[in-house]
């Protein structure tokens, strides 16, 4: 049987503030030289899947420069290998995505094409390592119509999730899609399916004005379960994680800095391959010191960095601390200044003595209270911060802005925006 994987990678991930402002939020980068669609992408090549459609809708460019003809990934093939899918406006059909499954549905041509026998689903926004040929081989055994990866999940963040119940033969027998009273249990879909192309081709036809497809959460597998389709779940014991949150994306950014980590980059066994950049080896001066980070190619480290990310050609000036902190490419940090728990975007130029991230953690951002609570300072790409700048916690700082947005005393107070 043949197997082709379909990526879901138009997300606009707005809970990610401005780092998924001009990007998509699977191009967000990850781990220093990663993006994050890199995990999935290369959990299909590692599973033997060299047949793989990756769909796109929101802000596209960076993704699609990213992966390219996917030469990193071995997916440059005349057979298989990686395609684009774009929504398309045409004289009698074509829209923008309406969600995750209207985007497989207007791209069914894709699964024809390759004759396949079973399509892989998947999200392109997800950090894990995951060999997906056992989940296919119980889908093959049990003769499901979809099976879907699921995990459990602290019963405090179920509605973020579509939750399920199943029986003792691992059907689902009740889905909810982000229930908001937390009495329906705590096992989560990943996003992950596998479906008989002939029925996913069905089911989404079946969609009409009254009762569309456009979700699969939503309205797939509840109607699924309806129709009385063997849905069955597949249970994934493995390390899982939906970076779509600033503090879920700077936690597991650092997570990968503990002496023996969840998510092992290191291991020979399953590689994450991703486009790199042609920078030199990572430099360190004579009074740099660096402990319990992670420092990527092109580098300069002149100050101090610990326990942080450093994606490629990140300069850290004599005198210069980042600390706890998730640094992007290309950005400038002066002489003297101070980073404590801050995310910060590409080519931004921190000043001279500027301090980010120093003041009270309690004090959630006023304009995101839901987004930006738990100390974490976000910079936006290409922005300025003048030299002795004192920034507080929660503060988010919009991409672009330079000196003129700054108040006169360059202070900005916890929980503020500019």
């Amino acid at each position: 049987m043949k197997t082709i994987a379909m990526i879901l990678a138009g997300g606009e991930g707005t809970r990610l503030t401005v780092l998924s402002e001009e990007r998509a939020k699977p191009a967000v980068p990850f781990a220093g030289k990663f993006r994050i669609i890199d995990f999935t992408l290369s959990n299909c090549v590692n599973s033997g899947i060299y047949t793989v459609g990756i769909l796109t809708q929101y802000r596209p460019h960076s993704l699609n420069d990213h992966i390219g003809i996917g030469k990193p990934w071995d997916l440059d093939r005349g057979r298989g290998g990686v395609r684009l899918l774009q929504p398309y406006q045409g004289r009698n059909r074509g829209s923008w995505y309406a969600g995750t499954a209207d985007a497989i549905y207007q791209n069914l041509d894709f699964v024809t094409e390759n004759r396949a026998d079973t399509v892989l689903v998947l999200s392109g926004d997800h950090i894990y390592k995951m060999n997906y040929m056992p989940m296919i081989e119980q889908h093959w055994a049990t003769g499901a119509d979809i099976t879907v990866g699921v995990m459990p999940v602290p019963i405090e963040e179920t509605n973020r999730y579509g939750i399920m119940q199943v029986d003792d033969e691992l059907r689902v027998t009740q889905f909810h899609e982000k229930p908001k009273d937390r009495d329906k249990g705590n096992l989560a879909s990943m996003g992950i399916y596998v479906f008989n192309a002939l029925t996913l081709q069905k089911r989404l036809s079946e969609g009409t004005e009254e009762s569309p497809r456009t979700d699969f959460g939503k309205d797939v597998i509840p109607a699924m379960i309806a129709a009385g389709d063997r849905v069955i779940a597949y249970r994934y014991e493995g390390y899982w994680v939906d970076v779509g949150t600033i503090d879920a994306y700077w936690a597991t950014n650092l997570d990968l800095l503990k002496p023996d980590p969840a998510l092992d980059l290191y291991t020979d066994d399953w590689h994450i391959h991703t486009k790199s950049e042609e920078q030199p080896t990572a430099k360190l001066g004579p009074q740099s010191k660096v402990l319990s980070s992670m420092v990527s190619n092109g580098c300069i480290i002149r100050g101090m960095v610990v326990n942080s990310v450093l994606s490629p050609g990140v300069y850290v000036s004599p005198g210069a601390v980042v600390k706890d902190s998730v640094v992007m490419n290309d950005t400038w940090i002066g002489p003297g200044a101070l980073l404590d728990k801050v995310v910060v975007d590409k080519e931004v130029r921190v000043g001279a003595g500027a301090v980010l991230g120093m003041g009270d953690e309690s004090v959630a951002n006023q304009q995101l209270p839901d987004r930006l609570f738990a100390g974490i300072t976000v910079v936006g790409k290409g922005t300025y911060i003048p030299d002795g700048a004192k920034v507080g916690r929660n503060v988010l700082i919009n991409s672009g802005r330079d000196s003129q947005h700054f108040p006169e005393d360059g202070v900005v107070a916890d929980g503020q925006t500019i």
